[in-house]
């Protein structure tokens, strides 16, 4: 085994991930507030009021706190567990990537297909930590 300090480093771009797009949609409101792009009388429950790019921003952050949620649950028991090998390792930094990834494409040009498919990176990561995880807790049965 490695040392499992190593894990937090995606862990904590995922982190800084996550701090930025909530500024990014900070700004963005900011921004469209200040230019009268907002539906005031509907904003505070309808996303349709807000203009696209907030509303991009927005879904972004949501999906930030879906699959991202697992990632922090699986490395923490990896961690706890001493489990902390080259593969796991491996597989955080392609999750935390493909989310960086998957990020800059859904805030920015929001091309479905090339977004899908980072998503499907970072998923099969997901399934790389929960075997590693189902592996060690398996064997200390």
């Amino acid at each position: 085994m490695m040392n499992p300090n190593w894990l937090y480093l995606p862990v904590l771009l995922q982190i800084c991930l996550t701090l930025t797009v909530y500024s990014a949609l900070i700004l963005a409101k900011i921004k469209a507030l200040r230019a009268g792009e907002v539906d005031n009388a509907r904003r505070a429950l309808h996303d349709d009021a807000w203009p696209e790019y907030v509303q991009k921003i927005n879904n972004n952050i949501r999906n930030q706190f879906e699959v991202p949620v697992l990632f922090y649950v699986l490395v923490i028991a990896l961690i706890e567990l001493d489990a902390v090998g080259v593969l796991a390792l491996l597989a955080a930094w392609v999750f935390a990537l493909s989310r960086l990834f998957h990020a800059w494409i859904h805030t920015g040009p929001n091309v479905v297909p090339k977004r899908r498919n980072i998503f499907l990176i970072g998923v099969l990561a997901i399934f790389v930590l929960t075997a590693l995880l189902l592996y060690e807790v398996v064997v200390r049965l």
